[in-house]
């Protein structure tokens, strides 16, 4: 029995490795563009905390309204923790949502907002985007791949909320300097971002220069940790993005 057993499983072993439709379905779950709920847990970041961040959006989605969400990863996840104090003067007052969540990457987001429903029932009137920083720092994935698991994240919010604008920022710069090799990566990766303002909904806003000194080095008393913004850095964010949310917001109406 024992045997058998042991046999049924080495050709279900095989099978799987043999056939082409199992192959294609793994190569999909690599692509920047495939909706994948986490899989990797992290120190900082375990599944289950994850999967109490994305039910906390279900049902801040379902309570609505939601006028002005926020989507990404740790970078946005963290206007709850550093960007609290900046996020309630200045946001709350425009029913914002924020749908950040750390680790997360193209692949994870559009999982989020399709497949997990995050967005079911919402039509805020503007959406800011920031998402890929992941893709590079716990991927390495290619600046291209990134820009493709960008493009498909944007077309998806476009298709759940028609009427939402969309302010898709660059990737913020990460890294201690211009030399650093991931920083390398999301300025490429930025480049490829920015032609996407060309869809009719996409208001692209570089906001990049504002974190950085003249020599183009990330000073720690706005990101410490060279990748997210403390406070200082959140308020600077802030000032950068709110005439643009106001401005679209008020052509929403």
């Amino acid at each position: 029995m024992i045997c058998l057993l042991t046999r049924i499983a080495l050709a279900s072993v095989f099978f799987a490795s043999c056939n082409p439709l199992v192959k294609a379905d793994e190569k999909a779950r690599q692509r920047t563009d495939f909706p994948l709920p986490r899989t990797i847990e992290y120190r900082w970041m375990t599944l289950e905390k994850w999967k109490w961040f994305h039910d906390e959006d279900l049902k801040r989605a379902k309570a609505g309204p939601v006028d002005l969400l926020f989507l990404g990863d740790s970078i946005t996840e963290c206007w709850d923790t550093r960007g609290e104090p900046v996020w309630k003067k200045q946001f709350v007052s425009l029913n914002g949502a924020n749908f950040g969540v750390g680790g997360d990457t193209t692949q994870n987001l559009l999982w989020r907002i399709t497949k997990g429903g995050a967005m079911q029932g919402l039509s805020p009137k503007v959406v800011v985007l920031m998402i890929g920083t992941n893709n590079i720092g716990l991927h390495r994935d290619k600046p291209q791949d990134v820009a493709r698991g960008v493009r498909a994240n944007i077309e998806a919010i476009h298709a759940i909320s028609p009427g939402s604008r969309i302010i898709l920022h660059p990737i913020f710069p990460r890294g201690a300097n211009p030399d650093d090799s991931m920083r390398k990566d999301v300025v490429a990766t930025n480049r490829l971002l920015e032609p996407f303002a060309d869809l009719g909904y996409v208001t692209w806003l570089p906001v990049w220069d504002v974190f950085l000194d003249r020599k183009g080095n990330l000073p720690k008393a706005i990101m410490p940790d060279y990748l997210h913004p403390n406070e200082q850095g959140y308020q600077l964010w802030a000032k950068e993005i709110k005439p643009t949310i106001r401005r679209l917001m008020k052509a929403s109406r």
